[in-house]
């Protein structure tokens, strides 16, 4: 497994994670076999939230790891906070009880990295600069970042906080492609022309903050999987074409087209499936052509000017 600098930070962590999110829907020992599976393939990087099954993803993640020191010691752990039943809560006071929340669950004494989740419209950004000190100081939290914000969203933060942004978490894929799209039909009229996050991509990579690509196989919005969907003919044997170039299936191609980004984007990877994570894996054994690349863009049904 490849490895990537997160952010501004010096950690070397696996350029694929495995995201926990369905992990509460497992039984420890099956939760186990996928956790083994990973850390097999070469992937130390387990992302989670506090509200992924009700925290019950982050109770069955440390049952299943057996959590001790030296265990600790080899993962990554990245947790999200903010979202709650029917609103967003970025105030000092939420914050600091959903990462003590997390930490019980978790079984650690602290997690690597803690994000905010999404957009809090309430946001004081001051609170959260206390917040984050005391997380800081306490060594609850060893880093910081954000999750679905944009630049001046990230901006705003940066004006209170002591503390790097190293990582924004955004839906990307090759059926989700906004934050390309703007950026090559720059200066015409077309639909795709609309900037709708900022060039937050191109912030990023101004800013050296990692950017992680949740639902890195879903259309739309939680639209569902694109491969094997016969909704896309059209990009799925174009993947099956490549694929069979490479020796690989059309996941695996499908994050491979993420990798070859320059800004060195790392995918959020949700399956369960000892298999299909096996395949998605092999993606660190291939680098698309340029032409590839922009073949499987265009045939996910983009254009260009």
């Amino acid at each position: 497994m490849k490895k990537i600098t997160l952010g501004t930070s010096n950690l070397e962590v696996s350029n694929i994670s495995l995201g926990c999110m369905r992990l509460g829907k497992l039984e420890v020992n099956e939760a186990a076999e996928v956790i083994h599976n990973a850390l097999e393939l070469g992937i130390d990087f387990f992302d989670h939230a506090d509200i992924y099954a009700g925290g019950k993803s982050e109770e069955i993640f440390a049952e299943a790891i057996e959590m001790r020191p030296s265990v600790r010691e080899q993962i990554f752990i990245q947790t999200k906070a903010g979202i709650r039943e029917g609103y967003f809560d970025f105030s000092k006071e939420h914050i600091l009880e959903a990462v003590d929340g997390s930490l019980t669950r978790l079984k650690t004494d602290y997690v690597d990295s803690l994000l905010l989740h999404r957009p809090d419209a309430l946001m004081e950004p001051e609170e959260v600069a206390e917040a984050f000190t005391i997380l800081k100081d306490s060594g609850k939290v060893r880093h910081f970042g954000v999750s679905n914000q944009n630049p001046m969203q990230i901006e705003l933060l940066k004006k209170y906080i002591n503390q790097d942004l190293i990582v924004n978490q955004l839906q990307f894929s090759v059926m989700h492609t906004g934050m390309i799209d703007a950026g090559i039909h720059v200066n015409t009229k077309h639909e795709n022309s609309i900037n709708r996050d900022g060039s937050i991509l191109d912030y990023s990579r101004l800013h050296s903050m990692t950017i992680q690509a949740w639902s890195p196989f879903q259309h739309g919005y939680f639209g569902g999987v694109f491969i094997d969907n016969e909704q896309f003919p059209e990009v799925n044997e174009k993947l099956e074409e490549i694929g069979e170039k490479y020796g690989v299936n059309k996941s695996a191609i499908a994050t491979a087209w993420i990798l070859r980004h320059p800004a060195k984007i790392q995918p959020i990877v949700g399956t369960m499936n000892l298999e299909r994570l096996s395949n998605i894996a092999k993606a660190n054994e291939i680098e698309l052509t340029r032409k590839e690349w922009y073949e499987i863009y265009l045939a996910a049904g983009n254009n260009l000017p």
